[in-house]
């Protein structure tokens, strides 16, 4: 009878990866290869300027230092002022319009199969324009105006606060609903006894992150002319002034970084 060999297993010779796993791998990389190489060609990058970006932006840097703090008071501030009102009230909106879609987007709590898809699709539908495409959009719908950065806002949230939501109400643990079924509880008192409770630390987390992120949105849709803050920043960039660009964009720093400080510690205290 034949001895074995206890040590042969070492002396074998491994490889990391087998031969298709190798030209899978190399595929791969001639795929990402040629995409990066069409998309550069397709952007129709031009070399000349491409080089003088540098200096271009060095000079623009110059132009823009000192900033002209003086124009911060009166058209700075209101226009800031305008930015975050935006801001608020579509995260607002967008709270009314998103509650009802992720209560049909929950499957433990609606349903219905086509309910749910339907939800689900206008959730993706929020989510895949951007905002300032919405603002173009309720621009020529409302006119120039804060009235169209707020829809905008509030049509963007929509998909990210509904399926923050949906998802919540889909992780609540079921005992305290079949308790309250059990005992003949109308669907209010459900909601409010069963479910709330346990959504109620995820719903007021989603609305701070919201609101923090339409803050930094809202500073943008004044481009397209929806209001707020943008609108000022466009003006200046349009004759010029780039000490004046430089002071809307330190007082939109400014904004951002005293809401992060806020939304921080508010969810501390709720969270």
């Amino acid at each position: 009878m034949a001895v074995r060999d206890p040590a042969a297993p070492l002396r074998r010779e491994w490889h990391r990866f087998t031969p298709a796993e190798r030209l899978a791998r190399w595929a791969l990389g001639l795929v990402c290869v040629a995409a990066l190489v069409w998309a550069v060609r397709a952007i129709d990058i031009i070399p000349e300027f491409l080089a003088d970006a540098p200096e271009q932006m060095a000079d623009l840097l110059v132009r823009m230092w000192p900033p002209d703090l003086a124009h911060y008071y009166p058209a700075v501030h209101v226009a800031l002022i305008e930015t975050l009102h935006i801001a608020t009230l579509g995260t607002i909106l967008s709270f009314f319009l998103a509650v009802p879609v992720a209560l049909m987007a929950a499957r433990n709590i609606c349903r219905v199969k086509a309910l749910n898809l339907l939800a689900q699709l206008i959730l993706v539908s929020s989510r895949s324009v951007n905002s300032l495409v919405w603002a173009l959009i309720f621009v020529a719908v409302f006119g120039p105006g804060p009235a169209a950065g707020t829809m905008a806002i509030a049509c963007r949230s929509v998909g990210f606060v509904g399926k923050l939501l949906a998802e919540a109400l889909e992780e609540t643990a079921p005992g305290p609903q079949e308790a309250l079924r059990a005992v003949g509880a109308p669907w209010g008192h459900i909601m409010a006894k069963g479910i709330w409770p346990q959504v109620q630390p995820a719903f007021w987390g989603i609305a701070l992150f919201r609101w923090d992120i339409n803050v930094r949105e809202s500073a943008v849709l004044g481009l397209v002319g929806a209001g707020g803050i943008g609108v000022v920043l466009d003006d200046a960039i349009n004759f010029f002034q780039w000490e004046r660009v430089a002071t809307v964009l330190l007082a939109v720093l400014a904004v951002v970084v005293v809401a992060e400080v806020v939304v921080t510690r508010i969810r501390a205290r709720l969270i």
